[in-house]
């Protein structure tokens, strides 16, 4: 339950963490204090079996045209995605992938977007990278060093998501009877110390909520644990780099008003220290969060 008490025991709980400082991040060309002024990064999905409907573009001329929007309304960068990470989304193979995303990726960083691509195959990886990528969200562990060796070669910054698995689509489990943040810190920092031997200096970690997880189906304990894992990602701070969460959208609770959800779950995420925000609502969430730092002046 969220409380004042129960917020008040894991600030005290967690001392220590609680104002460790991260960044900054240097992204394309900008160095950003993220500690500061987080980064928000919006979506568009490239594929139908996206489950934000607002977020999907049906063709390049949609996607770029989405991304404008987007930067418009105050996205930092823009992730673009060519397969759905939901269970029953069909495959799309890497050359799939690369002929949807090559072409919204040249004409969105000819327009000076900085754009970040999700995918866990290499090959895509270096499509895009070499198309004007400049940020790889990495949602596999399989060919992790293939894929860090190259962003190491573009300079690109990387998400590392939490991954229990091979990649995001061999669906896995979460263990919700216990702390999952001691099982996160030993995950990434041996993830994080591994890619800066590759030679990648540009780190993010995502602790992987907005994945699906074969346990977590009824959507009320699905949004428990992933408002608790939202509130005490700062614990993961101690390993010096910023902390990306993709924010919830909870249809069962939001229902029709869905879209606000993000903004909610961004909320306890600003508390709980994150510092990339991953949104399908950039301008809900550009407001909630510039209204957090007026009142926190």
């Amino acid at each position: 339950m969220l409380s004042l008490s129960a917020l008040a025991d894991l600030a005290g709980a967690h001392r220590a963490d609680l104002d460790l400082p991260v960044g900054p991040l240097a992204i394309g060309d900008r160095v950003v204090d993220v500690d500061a002024v987080p980064l928000v990064m919006g979506v568009v999905n490239l594929s139908r079996d996206s489950t934000y409907r607002e977020s999907i573009a049906t063709s390049t001329e949609s996607a770029v045209r989405r991304v404008r929007v987007l930067i418009a309304q105050g996205a930092d960068v823009v992730d673009l995605g060519a397969e759905s990470s939901t269970p029953n989304a069909g495959r799309v193979d890497a050359a799939g992938q690369i002929e949807a995303l090559v072409p919204v990726i040249e004409q969105a960083s000819a327009d000076g977007a900085i754009i970040s691509v999700e995918t866990y195959e290499p090959k895509v990886v270096e499509a895009c990278l070499s198309a004007g990528a400049r940020v790889l969200n990495m949602t596999g562990v399989e060919h992790q060093d293939q894929m860090l060796e190259l962003a190491a070669e573009h300079l690109a910054t990387v998400i590392l998501c939490f991954s229990a698995s091979a990649n995001v689509r061999e669906v896995a489990e979460v263990d919700l009877d216990v702390d999952p943040m001691p099982g996160l810190l030993a995950h990434f920092s041996q993830r994080v110390e591994h890619a800066r031997a590759l030679g990648v200096r540009r780190l993010v970690i995502d602790p992987g909520m907005g994945f699906s997880y074969s346990n977590l189906t009824d959507p009320r304990t699905r949004a428990r644990h992933q408002a608790s894992v939202l509130l005490n990602s700062f614990r993961l701070r101690s390993l010096g780099v910023p902390i990306c969460n993709a924010m919830p959208h909870s249809f069962d609770l939001f229902e029709d008003q869905y879209r606000t959800a993000e903004g909610f779950y961004a909320v306890l995420a600003m508390l709980g220290g994150t510092s990339v925000f991953r949104t399908h609502e950039v301008a809900h969430l550009r407001a909630v969060l510039a209204s957090l730092r007026e009142l926190s002046a």
